[in-house]
């Protein structure tokens, strides 16, 4: 029996892994010991489990575990390595940052906050599949550049970007490379030695840990400098005061553990399980059109068009479905994605465009269902007339 609405957005959220959750639940009540109270026992005992946390998250992304600072989400990251690198590099020269048109827009709106303070940003353009031309960005990079910031896998489209490519050009340029990593953490294999990332975003709740706990990587050798955007107490080494929320950094270690050891194998069922759902919707909807690059993609994302009918429709017309249009952070807004008219597509296709984000748990017996659904609602709307009628108003 198929438990509806079938979870189909695990791009904006993924399900707290339950192993996850049996490893948090002894800090909530019986292991209650401020990490930085370290003058007893409650205090050290907590200071241990968030310093094992902080190892197990280092090992994944092969890092040390002292240059893990915690968070409390992507977001918070972000603006950490955005403002802190730009404002702590104002002082030796250095005014500029360069970025991509389709970066997250907390990257984005980081940047322009940075422009309202004098400083200079570059918002480079990419290709019709996602991906961002090597050459144009060497050549936006001037000798005034502090920071390059790349999101490593796209949370609209999937796309996966050059990342080892950039740094090697950001390394020979003495220029901080940050990479807003929150999808591609726990999913596809992110080493920042071999990427020669200095700043390395990460969210807890993309990769089956609990919301509102996340890290900022902060490179040691060659040390990336950067302000800190809280003040107070001077915890994580001065880079983001505040006491800990154990359970949450316990939480965020046993998921990044748990996706070291099951990476490999669950990529490979998440790839299978995205061609038995494309190869089935083209099948019932020829139609159909893949937005962003379909090799150099994380295995679990789809992000399709289907012509002449709205989105809205789309979902409205399939209940039993749980999908969007794309980032949940835009997903209030009535104007198409930004990302999709960035790749070039006209505004009524990317109003007729759907993000698909399997996960962890989503079964072959849930795809074949979506599938149907969707293919079933597809052919409805166009039978009634809808489509022709909402694609008209777009």
């Amino acid at each position: 029996m198929i438990r509806t609405p079938v979870y189909l957005d695990n791009q904006a959220t993924t399900p707290c892994d339950p192993r996850v959750v049996g490893a948090m639940l002894p800090w909530f009540t019986e292991k209650f010991g401020n990490p930085a109270s370290l003058t007893h026992a409650y205090g050290r005992e907590a200071e241990a489990a968030t310093e094992k946390a902080r190892t197990q998250l280092g090992d994944l992304i092969n890092a040390e575990g002292r240059e893990i600072v915690f968070t409390s989400g992507a977001t918070e990251s972000n603006n950490l390595a955005v403002k802190g690198a730009l404002r702590f590099h104002r002082q030796f020269g250095k005014d500029h940052v360069v970025t991509l048109m389709t970066e997250h827009k907390c990257v984005l709106e980081s940047a322009r906050a940075m422009e309202r303070e004098g400083l200079r940003a570059t918002y480079l353009p990419v290709e019709p599949n996602g991906l961002v031309d090597l050459d144009r960005l060497k050549g936006a990079i001037d000798d005034k550049t502090a920071l390059v910031s790349v999101m490593a896998a796209h949370n609209e489209i999937g796309v996966i970007q050059p990342l080892a490519d950039i740094g090697a050009i950001c390394r020979e340029r003495g220029v901080l490379f940050h990479s807003d990593a929150a999808q591609a953490v726990g999913k596809i294999p992110v080493d920042v030695e071999a990427m020669n990332l200095d700043l390395l975003s990460i969210s807890g709740h993309k990769f089956y840990g609990p919301k509102g706990i996340g890290a900022l990587y902060v490179r040691r050798r060659p040390r990336a400098r950067i302000t800190p955007l809280i003040d107070g107490g001077g915890q994580e080494r001065g880079m983001r005061s505040g006491t800990l929320p154990a359970t949450l950094v316990i939480g965020l270690g046993e998921a990044a553990a748990l996706a070291q050891a099951e990476m490999a194998a669950e990529s490979a069922r998440l790839l299978g399980q995205r061609q038995r759902f494309l190869g089935g919707i083209q099948r019932l909807v020829p139609q159909v059109r893949v937005n962003g690059d379909l090799e150099r993609r994380l295995p679990n994302n789809l992000n399709l068009t289907f012509p002449g009918v709205p989105a809205p429709a789309l979902i409205a017309a399939c209940p039993d479905l749980a999908l969007s249009t794309g980032s949940a952070c835009t997903a209030a807004e009535i104007e198409p994605s930004f990302v999709l008219k960035a790749l070039g597509l006209p505004e009524p296709l990317a109003r007729a465009s759907l993000r698909f984000g399997f996960g962890r748990f989503t079964t072959d017996e849930e795809i074949d269902f979506a599938v149907e659904t969707l293919g079933r609602a597809v052919q409805r709307l166009a039978a009634d007339g809808v489509t022709s009628a909402l694609a008209g108003t777009t």
